[in-house]
This record gives structure tokens, C-alpha cells and sequence, in this order.
């Protein structure tokens, strides 16, 4: 112990005899010990750690195979494999022998009216055991239990979450008792959930918690839900039994899922051998793991995060790589110093000891430093991730992260400890002790250089990375959506969540629109059921008169109803035919316009579907109301910007489907951020408890969905321009240094005769050298590595030509400004002062 504090000491004095090294070491390695903190936090809460509930690794997710399916189906997000209809959750929990406890879950979008004022809220619809089975306290109250989940519309029981207990009640102690209003219900708080505690379902963080029972008062119009065994809606989560296993848990199941499937069958009535096939035969109860829980974009965020993780490592790699050359420079001048402890007596082990123990009071002081930077990346990265996913993430550091930051800093610190290790273990001790300056033997150059060019070829992988998430971003907004974007305004308004009688919303929905319509700088207005370009729709197959479909075909459509003028203020063409006008209500015969890929399915042409008529549902659908074809408008890109065009079936706003919440758009003849005021001012006129939803222009709307694929072009930017100084900066250093060895030979050249010129050229040619290795080792790693991020590219390829080109480029021009000052050093060496010194 006593020798190794005495190597500390004199770390520390080497250490400040060089302030420079030090504060250059500590900063190239706390900016990559800083970024990979940060998104290992966001990692690590996404995709790695447990759900704050009791046991967690005894949760279990339920889903089933078998893809066919009769009925109506509402997916939430993630798998359509992990919906269930409420009547088989019923049947599983009080059968289902291998658990502890099941439990269904829900999200649902609720009004909260407090001091005459409406906001919408997001809600948890629960069964009765949800936080028993889950294992969750109190912070005050108490919680939902199966007492609460009764009758239906019995149990006007709610739980708050500890953040909306915080936020929007300010920790009121005397919450509990008192009555909340949602959607029009007064709802008695009972309780507060644990601070620790959001959902069993991850990125999700509802503010309240209601029992199933209360569905039809939460969500009005599908109370129906709690009976229908066609309808798949909610989430089962499943605490095992002491012991249990999940494998296990399926065999045991397996019986009973198949019973309960025969029964549904049976309800549904004759259907094709395939049908019953897929439903039946190939269908199976899953149980998998769930300690993790639930989550509805997991999946989305999963390759991004681990696709930026891989970035940010090889940042920290040419970071460590940096420090590891800075190191050999240091090192060469202390050749004597090391010498001459090996002639004293000193051990191998003792100098290796020495040497580490230098590099890991760098590692730990880089690693402190990178602390400083991590919160603040967190914070701009979850900002990047967009608002559906900000509440999700925490952006305070805690202790998985924190011993994750100085893990790796401490093993980035034993790496480039190596570099000096290596270079000093085995020294000429007679030579270094003869000569009166240090110098350096050619193995060391040769070491630095294969540091360099390692670096070098780290930068380009991560630079050809960059370059195709970069390429990839300019072909998203690039993308031809169908209609025009700009000075187009959207929001989303729900009247029955402020507690609307539904028989009166269709008349509020006109005169929301004639309102709209009336503000000054607005030129067209539009409303729809079904967002554009928000990842959302309303899907259905459809029957087509006289189209004779081959057995079981599955051809999925979206149903969005819309507003007379919608097309007009998308500026979306109608192709043939005619748009919606007024007179397309309810006392009038029912009518569609379809797009181009619906038409390409099934007519000829435009004008063939024109009079034709359509229907929703399959061909066994007796009870189909047929709507007449009226127009064909053109392709355009619905969810998302990647995926293409869907087939879909445009109705009246109020024909066949009467929506409760509405999605507006209002062109703009000014800047459409100018009429938010108005818009919101306009509502409070119309009722003061309608609550104004994702009022933003529709731009911001295209933003927002491609929120994960600005968070890898922002870091792809900024882990590219720092991997390219850094490999500058190591180019340099290592040109500076060599040049400096090589005096006495440069000095014999120009007394023989060489120009300035041939002597640049020496280290134009040695820079070159040192590049091209890395850039040729590199590039074929960097194309198959790229092949592992095609699903997230999008219009470029793997080995895309321009961005290889372009970091062939830009790492030649890195290498050429680095070599300028050595060059001109060289250069202007004088031959006889060279020689003199020699």
C-alpha cells in the first residue's frame, strides 16, 4: 500500500508538470465518456431495466399467435399479438392456474375539468387487481382493488399518478376524498400511486387510473367491450406463482386457450378451412417475460437507441485512441527517465504499475468530467425523442448510470495505458542513457502511426454511419406526402371528453367548423377522425360489388370520415369524379371517394370505379351499407413518411360513422403560428370546457414523427465533426512529432541538394501513409456494418457511392490541413543548424 500511494504522489506531480497534456486527455475523453452515459441512460431505461414494482422478474406479458381474426380490433402500439378481448381476460384469470394474479390494461384519452377549465389527460383503464398483482403502495390514500371493479358504472373511483399529483395538483395533501371530473363524471380520488411507480405498460405515464368498470363512462360508447369476445382491445400482464416458470406457464395454459378459442369460433359461425385453421389450430397462448412490462414503442425506439449506442462507442474508441497518442508523445521524452529506473533496479511490474495508475487518474478525472456533460445530452436527447416519449424518460443520473460512466472511463484509462506501457516496458537502457536529449526508437514511431491509423479508420466507420442516418433524413423531408404542407394548422378537439352529450356533438362539429372557417388569415378549413401523418388510422376490409375476392384474401383499407373541403385544404387533387359537398349527410344516399391504390386493387381505372359501389367488411357481411363511388383522389402517405400509400375509403364526415373527437386543418394565408391565439380564444367562445389538443402547424405534426430519426441525424452530426477533429488533431501530432525526429535527416537532404518543396512532400506522403491505411481497412467494415442498420435507412443503401465518396473526401482533407504546419516546418529547417545541434 505504501508503494502505491507513493506511485499516486508521483502521478500527480507528473501530472502537473503538464497542465496541457492533462486538460487536452481530460477533455477528449470526458466528451466520450459523456455521450455514452447519456444515451446509455436513455438505453437502460428503454430496453434494459425492470419495472419499480414488486418481484419484477416474475411479471409476465400474455399474447397469441393465430393472425385471423373477426371482429374489431384496436391496437394501441407495439405487437398485434398482445391484444385481447376483455370476456377472454375474465376467462384466463379465473382459470389461469399458473399465476398469481392476471391483469388488463388500457390507455384511454380523458377531459379533466377543474376550476371550470377542461384539459385533456391521459388515463389507465385497470381491472380491479392491478396494482395488488403488480405490488404497488400508497403515497397517500389508497389504491384500486377488485371491490372497485364491479358493476359496471358502480365504481367512480380514481387514482392519481404522483406526477399529476404534483404537477397540476401541487402535492395537495386533502386531494383525497375529493371529486375529479372526467369526462363530465364525478370521479372520487381515492388515493395517489407510489412516486416510483407510472405504468405496467413503459413510455407510458397516465395521470389517472380508473377500474374497468367504468369503461363506458371513460370511453363512451364501447361499455359494450366488457361482453364482446370479438373485440381485442386491452393488455394482460400476469404475476407468476412461487416458482413457476414462463415455459411452463404456456404448457399448462395451452388446454384451456385452445377450449376458449373453440368456443369464440363456434360463436362466429362457418367459416373457411383456412380461417379455422389459423385461428384455431396454429393458435397458441404466449407467456413471456415481462419484468420489463409492456411498452407500445419499445420496438421503435430499440434500434435507434442501440444504433447511436454503437456511434457513441466508437466515439469513446477514438477518444481512448487520441489519449493513447498524446500519451506516446509524453512518453517519448521520458525515455531516459524509465532508463534509468531500470538501471536502478527498478521491476517491469512496478513501471507498468506506474504508468497505469497515471492513466487511470486521467480515466477517473475524465470520467467526472464526463458526468458534467452527460445531464445535459440526456436532457436535449429526450427533448429530440419528441413529446409522446419525454415524460418517459428521467433525465436525472442514477446509480446504474453512474457506475456504467466510470466503468468505462476506467477501462478507456487501462486501454490507452497501453500505448506508453508498451513503448516503455523494454527500453535501450545504454543508448537512452548515453544520449543527452530523448529520443525515440523507430518502433515507437511505427506504434504511434498504427494508433493513428486506427483512429483514422475508427472516424471513418462512424463518418460513413453519419453520412447514410444524414442522407437518410434529407429523403424523409424530401418525401412527396400528396398534399401541401405549408401554412397548414392542426388540432385535435374531443367534445365528449368534456362531457358533451353525443347526440349533440355532430351540430358542435359544424359549428366548430364554421368558427374556424371565420377567423381572420384562414382561407380553407378541414376536419377528419383520422390524422394525417400521426402513426394512427381506422382499419377495415371492404367488399366491392362484383369483385369476386380469391378465398381469405386479407386487404386492409383506412376508413377516415371527412369534412366537405377536406381535399381543398389539403390541396389534395380529386382525380375523377367529384369531392364531398354539404348535402352528403345522413339524409342522403351514402357515398365514397376512394384513392389510387384502392382503385389499382380493384378496377381498371379511375373512371371504372366511378358509380361503383362499396362497403365495409368482409363479403360475408350481410348487414354491409353500400356507398356509392363518387371520386378518386390521389396517393398520399397516411401514418408515416417511410411506409406507402394505403388503400382507403374517404366518407362524409356524418354518414355511416358519427366521430367523437375531430382533427381540424386550417390553412393559412399568414404565418400559421400567428392564429394559435385565435384558435384557442375562438374554442373558449364556443364552450370554455372544450379542451384544445396538439394545436401545431403541420410541419411541426411531420417533425414530431420523425422525432427518433432527428435524434440519430443530430448525434450522427455531432459524433461525426468530433470524430473528424480528433483524428485531425491525432494526425497532427503524430506528423509533428516524426517531422521533429527527423531534423537531422531533413538537414541532410536540403545540404544534398533537396528542395523545400521534395521535403513537404516527405510529409504530405507520410500523412497519406497514415490515412489511406485506415481509410482502406475501414471502408469495407463500414459497409458491413451499415448492412445492419438498413431497416433504418431509408433511400440509400448500405454501400451507398456519394457518402463513401464524400468521407474519402473529407478525411483526405482532414489529413492534408494537419499536415500543412509539419510540412512547413520541415521545409524551413536550416541545414546547418540542424547539423551543428546533431
Amino acid at each position: 500500500m505504501q508503494t502505491l500511494m507513493q506511485d499516486l504522489r508521483f502521478s500527480f506531480r507528473q501530472i502537473k508538470r503538464s497542465p496541457g497534456f492533462m486538460i487536452t486527455a481530460v477533455l477528449t475523453l470526458a466528451l466520450g465518456v459523456g455521450a455514452n452515459t447519456a444515451i446509455f441512460s436513455l438505453l437502460d431505461q428503454a430496453l434494459l431495466r425492470s419495472l419499480a414494482v414488486r418481484a419484477p422478474e416474475r411479471l409476465v406479458i400474455l399474447g397469441n399467435t393465430g393472425k385471423m381474426w373477426d371482429g374489431h380490433f384496436s391496437n394501441h402500439g407495439g405487437g398485434d399479438d398482445k391484444y385481447f378481448s376483455y370476456p377472454m381476460y375474465r376467462d384466463l384469470r379465473d382459470h389461469g392456474t399458473p399465476f398469481e394474479g392476471l391483469i388488463a390494461t388500457a390507455p384511454a384519452d380523458v377531459g379533466i375539468t377543474r376550476d371550470n377549465e377542461s384539459k385533456l389527460a391521459h388515463a389507465e383503464i385497470v381491472s380491479g387487481n392491478y396494482f395488488y398483482v403488480l405490488g404497488v403502495r400508497a403515497a397517500t390514500g389508497r389504491l384500486l382493488t377488485q371491490a372497485d371493479d364491479t358493476i359496471p358504472g358502480a365504481n367512480p373511483a380514481a387514482v392519481l399518478s404522483y406526477r399529476y399529483w404534483q404537477s397540476e395538483l401541487g402535492a395537495d395533501a386533502g386531494i383525497v376524498g375529493q371529486t375529479l371530473s372526467i369526462n363530465g363524471h364525478p370521479f372520487d380520488v381515492i388515493g395517489v400511486a407510489a412516486p416510483e411507480f407510472k405504468s405496467a405498460v413503459w413510455g407510458e405515464t397516465p395521470d389517472v387510473f380508473v377500474s374497468m368498470s367504468m369503461l363506458e363512462q371513460i370511453v363512451p360508447g364501447k361499455g359494450v367491450r366488457l361482453q364482446d369476445h370479438t373485440d381485442k382491445w386491452m393488455n394482460i400482464v400476469g404475476r407468476l406463482k412461487e416458482g413457476e416458470t414462463p415455459e411452463h406457464a404456456q404448457i399448462v395454459m395451452a388446454p384451456l386457450w385452445h377450449a376458449l378459442r373453440a368456443q369464440e369460433l363456434k360463436a362466429l359461425g362457418t367459416k373457411s378451412p383456412r380461417f379455422v385453421d389459423d385461428f384455431l389450430t396454429r393458435s397458441q397462448l404466449e407467456v413471456l417475460p415481462g419484468a420489463r412490462g409492456l411498452s407500445y414503442n419499445r420496438d421503435d425506439l430499440e434500434k435507434p437507441l442501440l444504433a447511436v449506442m454503437a456511434m457513441a462507442i466508437l466515439v469513446l474508441l477514438i477518444a481512448t485512441v487520441n489519449v493513447a497518442s498524446l500519451l506516446l508523445v509524453r512518453s517519448a521524452a521520458r525515455v531516459r527517465e524509465f532508463s534509468l529506473r531500470y538501471a536502478l533496479g527498478a521491476s517491469a511490474k512496478r513501471v507498468v504499475q506506474q504508468l497505469v495508475l497515471e492513466g487511470l487518474v486521467v480515466g477517473i478525472a475524465g470520467g467526472t468530467a464526463g458526468l458534467l456533460i452527460a445531464p445535459m445530452c440526456v436532457r436535449l436527447l429526450v427533448h429530440r425523442l419528441g413529446p409522446g416519449t419525454t415524460m418517459a424518460f428521467s433525465t436525472s443520473l442514477d446509480h446504474r448510470v453512474l457506475a456504467f460512466n466510470f466503468a468505462i472511463a476506467i477501462g478507456a484509462s487501462v486501454l490507452f495505458s497501453l500505448a506508453p506501457t508498451l513503448q516503455l516496458l523494454r527500453p535501450d537502457i545504454v543508448n537512452s542513457l548515453k544520449q543527452q536529449t530523448s529520443t525515440v526508437s523507430g518502433g515507437s514511431l511505427s506504434l504511434r502511426g498504427l494508433i493513428v491509423s486506427l483512429q483514422v479508420g475508427l472516424s471513418v466507420l462512424l463518418l460513413v454511419g453519419s453520412g447514410l442516418f444524414v442522407r437518410t433524413m434529407e429523403n424523409l423531408r424530401r418525401v412527396d406526402v400528396g398534399f401541401n404542407t405549408s401554412h397548414l394548422v392542426t388540432f385535435l378537439v374531443d367534445p365528449m371528453l368534456s362531457g358533451v352529450a353525443k347526440e349533440k356533438i355532430p351540430a358542435l362539429h359544424q359549428q366548430i367548423l364554421e368558427a374556424m372557417a371565420a377567423l381572420p388569415g384562414v382561407q380553407a378549413v378541414g376536419a377528419t377522425d383520422d390524422p394525417e401523418l400521426a402513426d394512427t388510422g381506422h382499419q377495415s376490409d371492404a367488399t366491392v360489388e362484383g369483385y369476386n375476392a380469391p378465398p381469405d384474401e386479407v386487404f386492409d383499407i383506412e376508413k377516415p370520415s371527412i369534412s366537405p373541403g377536406y381535399f381543398h385544404v389539403l390541396q389534395e387533387p380529386v382525380l375523377a369524379g367529384r369531392s364531398f359537398i354539404e348535402n352528403d349527410d345522413a339524409n342522403h344516399p351514402a357515398v365514397a371517394i376512394v384513392n389510387e391504390s384502392f382503385v389499382k386493387h380493384y378496377f381498371s381505372s379511375a373512371a371504372a370505379a366511378i358509380g361503383r359501389r362499396v362497403a365495409y367488411g368482409g363479403g360475408g357481411n350481410k348487414d354491409a351499407q353500400y356507398m356509392t363511388i363518387v371520386g378518386v383522389t390521389r396517393d398520399t402517405k397516411h401514418d408515416n413518411l417511410r411506409d406507402p400509400a394505403v388503400p382507403t375509403v374517404f366518407i362524409p364526415l356524418h354518414q355511416l360513422r358519427k366521430p367523437d373527437q375531430l382533427f381540424l386543418y386550417l390553412r393559412t394565408t399568414t404565418a400559421p403560428e400567428q392564429i394559435f391565439a385565435q384558435v384557442r380564444q375562438a374554442m373558449k367562445q364556443i364552450d370554455a370546457g372544450l379542451a384544445v389538443d396538439q394545436l401545431r402547424t403541420m410541419d411541426d405534426q411531420i417533425d414530431t414523427t420523425l422525432s427518433n430519426e432527428r435524434m440519430i441525424e443530430l448525434l450522427a452530426i455531432s459524433f461525426g465533426l468530433l470524430a473528424t477533429v480528433l483524428s485531425g488533431v491525432g494526425l497532427y501530432g503524430v506528423l509533428a512529432y516524426s517531422t521533429a525526429q527527423r531534423t537531422r535527416e531533413i538537414g541532410i537532404r536540403i545540404a544534398l541538394g533537396s528542395s523545400r518543396l521534395g521535403v513537404s512532400r516527405l510529409v504530405l506522403a507520410d500523412v497519406l501513409r497514415l490515412a489511406g491505411v485506415g481509410i482502406v481497412l475501414a471502408i469495407p467494415c463500414s459497409v458491413l456494418l451499415a448492412r445492419l442498420l438498413r431497416s433504418q435507412l431509408f433511400g440509400v443503401s448500405s454501400a451507398d457511392p456519394l457518402t463513401l465518396a464524400s468521407v474519402v473526401v473529407l478525411i483526405g482533407l482532414v489529413a492534408m490541413i494537419a499536415a500543412i504546419v509539419p510540412a512547413r516546418r520541415a521545409s524551413s529547417v536550416d541545414p546547418t543548424t540542424a547539423l551543428r545541434a546533431e
